[in-house]
């Protein structure tokens, strides 16, 4: 989808893309849409995760991610923004009549019939088991385990290559550049996802980014030292740690926080750089 970057009208203008989407956005699909709980980053009243809040109200799109139609074609009746995610969504319009949203890959079109099943097709929007689907061809919306729903590459632009399949199992490459296995029984979409220039749009102007539900954000440096271990100092000061720390004092930029022995470390062939 093309970006719209704007003329220098305003301050706020002067630094501010948008992604032609958003201007053009459509009605939701009634049935499939419902409010979120907004819970502003708080749990029983208290802030539990900083710098959320406020934003424009709007409803949960439910996505489809388990996509277990089988053998039934779906004819794609539009594609929309959904204000939960950075990926645009397609709704489609099964055969027996009933609608559902899923995730859109890039090439995806209005009018396009894709389908699921094992033998479908290889082309753009269709879904099949991996064991199915040639060496070297980029995939997204990938099932961890068989019947799970899609986990890996769910986001905008974002896609997994197939390495290899071997028996049961088939080797992935993330973006990430980690390269792990999966059960070639396990479900993928074929293409990447859509809205690859997301990471291109520019926000512009600190309202737009309160409008998404974001609160500033204080640097630990520029805080007293009762409210950070980085803070005090006269003038510009270093944060006098040899190591940076959260507001909490605890290890923050580099310290690892995955569990040494965690159940998924037998499926990473290679961690990511």
């Amino acid at each position: 989808m093309p970006i719209k970057i704007y003329r220098k009208t305003t301050p706020g203008r002067r630094q501010m893309s948008v992604n032609r989407m958003e201007k053009n956005s459509v009605k939701p699909e009634k049935s499939l849409t419902y409010f979120l709980h907004r819970d502003k980053g708080r749990s029983r009243g208290k802030i539990s995760v900083r710098h959320k809040g406020g934003g424009h109200k709007k409803k949960y799109r439910e996505i489809d991610f388990k996509m277990d139609k089988l053998n039934i074609p779906a004819v794609v009746e539009r594609i929309e923004r959904d204000p939960f995610r950075s990926a645009s969504i397609a709704l489609l319009k099964y055969k027996d009549g009933e609608k559902r949203y899923s995730v859109a890959v890039e090439k995806l079109e209005t009018g396009q019939e894709i389908v699921t099943a094992e033998n479908a097709p290889i082309k753009e929007g269709n879904r099949t088991i991996l064991k199915n689907i040639p060496v070297g061809t980029q995939i997204s919306l990938v099932e961890l385990f068989p019947g799970k729903g899609a986990q890996i590459a769910r986001s905008a632009g974002s896609s997994v290559v197939l390495m290899s399949v071997e028996g049961n199992t088939a080797q992935l490459k993330l973006s990430s550049g980690e390269i792990r296995t999966t059960s070639a029984a396990s479900w993928a979409t074929i293409g990447q996802i859509s809205n690859i220039l997301h990471n291109t749009v520019l926000i512009g102007k600190a309202g737009r980014k309160r409008w998404m539900g974001v609160r500033p954000t204080v640097r630990g440096t520029v805080m007293n030292p009762v409210d950070h271990p980085h803070g005090g100092g006269e003038g510009k000061q270093g944060i006098g740690l040899k190591h940076p720390k959260t507001p909490w004092g605890k290890p923050a930029l580099g310290k690892k926080t995955r569990k040494k022995y965690k159940y998924s470390n037998k499926f990473i062939l290679k961690r990511r750089k």
